[in-house]
């Protein structure tokens, strides 16, 4: 189930950039693509003692290539996404803060600009933060390993920066067949094929 991946208002990304204190080191390159990049930052010891050291930076490189790949985006484009893997407070706080929702959720997306899909990002894309405690919890209550649930929040994500949403039921019939081809392109199986439409989306995008 993915409990509430969510979209803020462009206007509030650069606000709550997660990576301006967040120690990051330097952008990673998707293979394929000339300049389209992602920065990790790990704020959450939880996430390397859970996945290993790098595996993180690994994944993520990895699930974000092939979601750029299935979307064919150019080659050339030159934009960056960041990724900040926290806990269950710092979402909170965040959720709080632009939401007005007071809890934690498993990821909330920040894209920096209002797009449609189809549209192409600016130099930067816009910023993920992913709490560690929900996302562990969730893998557990469906029996999926944590690699591969944090691997659909991250399309899930990736897909919010590029203005996709499920607001309505086109949108999220759309991004819920772009999500599965994606993961299985990387070898993961259908993430809905044992939930109800109901359980698939609870909380609509801000």
């Amino acid at each position: 189930m993915i409990d509430g991946p969510t979209m803020t208002k462009a206007d509030d990304a650069a606000a709550v950039s997660p990576k301006a204190d967040a120690g990051t080191e330097g952008p990673l390159a998707l293979p394929g693509f000339d300049s389209l990049t992602v920065v990790v930052a790990i704020e959450a010891d939880a996430w390397n003692e859970a996945l290993g050291t790098h595996e993180v930076e690994t994944l993520t490189v990895r699930v974000l290539a092939a979601a750029a790949r299935h979307l064919r985006l150019p080659e050339g484009l030159s934009s960056e996404i960041s990724v900040t893997f926290a806990d269950d407070a710092a979402v909170q706080a965040a959720n709080r803060e632009w939401r007005g929702k007071d809890r934690p959720t498993n990821i909330l997306s920040f894209p920096m600009a209002e797009l449609e899909p189809g549209d192409l990002p600016g130099p930067l894309a816009g910023d993920l933060l992913i709490a560690f405690e929900t996302v562990a919890r969730e893998a557990q209550a469906e029996e999926k390993s944590l690699a591969d649930h944090l691997s659909h929040l991250l399309v899930h994500g990736f897909l919010h920066l590029l203005g996709h949403d499920h607001i309505e039921d086109d949108g999220a019939e759309a991004m819920e067949t772009q999500e599965i081809a994606v993961l299985a392109a990387l070898g993961i199986g259908n993430p809905y094929a044992e939930t109800s439409p109901a359980d698939r989306n609870p909380l609509p995008a801000a």
